[in-house]
């Protein structure tokens, strides 16, 4: 960790961390390091009622596959002779950063994430796992070349700040959702589409690195209309329908309803690898 301020390493002084110029930032209750600036925007941060219903999706299993995929390539795709950390960037709960922790024996992580509800549960997501309140698209309060695995996963992408942290064998995890994702639900329930040119984003976000493999995941779930409502509510959908419109066009739907999983997930080294 790094003081977002000034740069410093931190050290830990019982209930908060201090940097080496005198700047501090307390330990919350439950656990998690708010290293946040004040009057740094949050707006885009995930609400209360959205961290719960990804909660609740994601402890369901909708999508463990995927947590499954991202753990076994960081495994398979890591050097584990050399040091370092794993850095979820806005990781939301921390469920896929505890999915690489518990495949990543010995290895500790960091989940950044602007939502304070999500930190909370973060937390406590792993034993070998800390939270840390951080805006993904400034500068990491995090040490330069230090993190042997960087995940990704449905965020936002900080290309320079993720190839400043990564070690020179590190690896990126990155994993998007395809056109066919949820496709069953998008129309249905006015959520916001995925745009058929992000594959081609994403490759000019990280033109400097080198794709090391990818893996297209698609498979097949059952929701019932309690899960189909919690897969809009914990997105950025969750704002753009109201909650009477939304029960309404929920109780149009087959119960259950079939609903595809597709996900593209890509692994880089850093650049000069």
């Amino acid at each position: 960790m790094r003081c977002p301020i000034c740069h410093e390493p931190f050290r830990l002084d019982q209930r908060r961390v201090i940097c080496g110029a005198g700047h501090s930032f307390d330990v919350a209750r439950q656990g998690y390091v708010n290293l946040i600036a004040t009057g740094t925007p949050t707006g885009t941060a995930d609400t209360a009622a959205m961290v719960a219903a990804r909660e609740r999706f994601l402890a369901a299993g909708h999508f463990a596959r995927l947590a499954e995929l991202i753990g076994r390539l960081a495994v398979e795709r890591s050097a584990p002779q050399h040091p370092g950390i794993v850095v979820d960037l806005a990781g939301g709960t921390g469920y896929y950063l505890a999915a690489v922790l518990d495949r990543l024996v010995g290895r500790v992580g960091l989940c950044l994430d602007l939502s304070t509800p999500a930190l909370r549960r973060a937390a406590r997501a792993h034993p070998r796992g800390a939270a840390l309140g951080a805006d993904t698209w400034l500068r990491l309060p995090i040490a330069t070349h230090v993190a042997t695995t960087v995940l990704s996963v449905f965020g936002p992408r900080n290309a320079a700040e993720i190839e400043r942290i990564l070690a020179p064998h590190g690896l990126l995890i990155t994993a998007s959702p395809l056109p066919e994702h949820l496709q069953q639900l998008v129309g249905p329930l006015g959520m916001i589409g995925i745009d058929p040119h992000k594959g081609q984003r994403q490759a000019a976000t990280f033109e400097r690195f080198q794709s090391v493999g990818s893996d297209v995941l698609t498979y097949e779930l059952s929701l019932d209309h309690d899960d189909a409502a919690a897969a809009v509510a914990m997105g950025p959908s969750a704002v753009h329908v109201d909650a009477a419109t939304l029960a309404s066009r929920i109780q149009a739907l087959p119960d259950p309803v079939a609903v595809t999983v597709a996900v593209q997930v890509t692994t880089y080294a850093p650049p000069d690898h």
